[in-house]
């Protein structure tokens, strides 16, 4: 009779938190099939260079490029980082990004689960708690970081969160020393996922208050390691997010201080707004226009919160839960609430994903409260409507990130004068090859926004496509200008004066990429090929092995590198470099003949007859020019090769 209760005990929450999680991920599946690429996706995957080359080495950056991240503009993030690598060298591309919204729709169910947990050890109530984790895990505000690329940091941040919550829950209650050592070691997790986890040992404390109800000196004290912890990446954010990507400080080049307050007002009521209502969803929202009182967003804000906070202060009469469950929300949110001014959005869909704890948690108190004065069908029957009206919103936003065009046009209803709408909405034209819309979005972005430099980098690269090389190099130049250290401009303009015939612009301008990203395989590709036009192979070949350490699974960088090494005379390095080209591609025909050709030259004949007979099942052609040059070998007195013997 005991087990059978253990087992009830046991299978009622499990089967809850289960029927949950498939209702999630139904909802959230059209997300699988998205094509889209938001804002950053480009320098998360599409052009990220560690991202594309899965490693040790990669991960390596990743985690020790703590104050100025080589190939992200922002904050240090190396588990998301890490996160989305693991994800390409499973399949991922951005051309088919499935298996990175596979992941992510999995870690969002994972989330929903942890917080239908992390309620039901706050609450006692199962149902409740299964109620508000389902209106959290089909929200239309949980859409954006699935199919988002770029966003793996904001659910991974979500996950290692919620973990350190529920450990700390525990402790709270079990004392044990162990479980503090978990939810510290989770909150690092977290913070190296994402910053904006930084005030979770706030959260903490506002936990203790309301509901575990066991605030006192000793629990502020215990903390301490955790907010030392948030010291340290507080710190490391800034100076990370100053050196790449330009943090700005109220007073400073981004808001005045009188506007703060105004901000803090309008994005208050703005995300209760589209908690509550969650129409007009967007990945971007303009900051209003202008920035002052008499503007109706603003003033709503303000007026909004002014009638808000006395309401939260009264209802401490009665209960702690409202108060201390939107204080739990504005800790959270903080971080993004745009006093420092590190986005060119006022507010954003993504920003809700954490904080949404201390509603849930308000939430959660609700329904218990409601299911205690009324039938507990009826409350369940309330969260269902609302639950399915929340559905069909997902479900509708889901539908325009299908691809990237629509994603955009999208945004572009609510955000017309946007200089990174345009832009991006610029590049989705130009991935579908429709350059001359492609212009046109860029030269209008740049018009709205005359030094948003990533417009000028792409208008360079639109005419770069067109063949339009000329036109090409004074965008490339004033992105330049605009962002002095922007290395991939540098090594486009390369391309640019390279194909106009100006070689030693060309060469200058890779040497600068170069010293701005020591290891960007593109320019040192470029810069090879420079100086192997110029006779120049030892110096060809020295920038080849900086391409192989960043590519190392390229089997045409190995193969440009043998071809190098060759020329230099040094054919025993040239071999080793055809060895791993032909074991990462085995049908690589070139590569096949040159090594055999390599083997032939340093007397190893028996080696080259091995290639030989391989070239005979891939190319007839190509395995009759390498028999050919081992007879001729054999027949000759002197082993020493010549130039005309090395393999082209």
């Amino acid at each position: 009779m005991r087990l059978q209760d253990d087992i009830k005990k046991i299978s009622v929450p499990a089967g809850l938190i289960a029927a949950v999680c498939v209702v999630v991920v139904i909802t959230h599946w059209p997300a699988l099939s998205s094509k889209a690429l938001s804002f950053d996706d480009q320098q998360y995957v599409t052009e990220n260079i560690l991202v594309r080359n899965p490693g040790w080495w990669s991960a390596q950056k990743f985690l020790t490029e703590v104050f100025e991240p080589s190939t992200v503009e922002g904050y240090y993030q190396p588990l998301a980082m890490i996160s989305l690598m693991a994800d390409y060298a499973m399949g991922g591309r951005p051309e088919n990004p499935m298996v990175f919204h596979r992941t992510s729709l999995i870690l969002h169910t994972v989330n929903t689960a942890l917080i239908i947990i992390l309620l039901y050890l706050l609450f006692g109530n199962m149902w409740a708690a299964a109620g508000m984790g389902l209106l959290f895990g089909v929200h239309p505000l949980t859409v954006e970081p699935i199919p988002w690329v770029g966003e793996r940091k904001t659910l991974l941040a979500a996950f290692f969160s919620f973990l350190s919550l529920i450990l700390y829950i525990h402790y709270s209650r079990k004392g044990d020393r162990k479980l503090y050592a978990g939810c510290l070691a989770a909150y690092f997790l977290a913070l190296m996922s994402k910053p904006t986890s930084v005030p979770l040992p706030a959260v903490m404390l506002l936990m203790d208050y309301w509901p575990l109800r066991r605030l006192s000196v000793k629990t502020v004290l215990e903390k301490i390691p955790l907010f030392v912890l948030a010291g340290m990446f507080a710190v490391i954010t800034y100076i990370s997010q100053s050196r790449t990507a330009g943090a700005d400080i109220p007073g400073q080049s981004g808001h005045k201080i009188a506007d703060v307050p105004m901000i803090i007002c309008h994005n208050t009521i703005f995300y209760l707004e589209k908690i509550v209502w969650p129409a007009n969803l967007s990945s971007h929202y303009s900051y209003p226009k202008p920035l002052i009182l008499s503007n109706p967003a603003i003033l709503s804000g303000v007026i909004g919160t002014a009638i808000l906070i006395p309401l939260l202060v009264i209802s401490l009469r009665w209960t702690r839960a409202a108060a201390t469950g939107w204080l739990i929300f504005f800790a959270a949110m903080l971080p993004t609430m745009q006093i420092l001014k590190f986005s060119d959005v006022i507010a954003a869909d993504k920003f809700v994903y954490l904080p949404a704890t201390g509603l849930l948690m308000m939430g959660t108190s609700f329904l218990i409260w409601l299911g205690n004065k009324f039938n507990a069908r009826v409350i369940g029957a309330v969260v269902l409507v609302l639950a399915s009206a929340e559905i069909g919103a997902t479900r509708q936003y889901l539908s325009h990130w299908k691809d990237t065009v629509p994603l955009y046009e999208n945004m572009l209803s609510f955000a017309s004068d946007s200089a990174p709408v345009n832009n991006s909405l610029g590049v989705g034209y130009g991935r579908e090859g429709r350059w001359a819309e492609a212009i046109g979005a860029f030269k209008k972005a740049i018009e709205i926004d005359p030094v948003h430099y990533s417009a000028y980098y792409n208008l360079g690269w639109a005419y770069g496509e067109l063949g339009r090389w000329e036109e090409a190099i004074e965008p490339y130049k004033a992105a330049i200008k605009l962002r002095p250290r922007y290395a991939k401009a540098y090594c486009n303009l390369g391309v640019a004066y390279g194909k106009l015939g100006r070689q030693a612009e060309e060469e200058e301008a890779y040497k600068k990429a170069i010293e701005i990203t020591p290891y960007l395989p593109e320019a040192h590709f470029n810069l090879s090929a420079i100086y192997g036009s110029q006779g120049k192979y030892e110096q060809a070949a020295e920038e080849l092995e900086k391409v192989v350490v960043a590519q190392s699974e390229d089997a045409d960088a190995f193969y440009t590198l043998g071809y190098a090494y060759s020329m230099a005379g040094r054919l025993v390095k040239a071999t080793d470099a055809y060895k791993r080209a032909v074991k990462l591609k085995p049908d690589y025909v070139d590569a096949h003949f040159s090594l055999g050709a390599a083997y032939a030259l340093t007397g190893q004949k028996d080696l080259a007859t091995e290639q030989y007979k391989i070239l005979q099942r891939l190319d007839g052609v190509q395995a009759e020019k390498l028999f050919s040059l081992i007879g001729e070998l054999g027949r000759r007195k002197s082993d020493t090769p010549t130039k005309q013997d090395l393999p082209k």
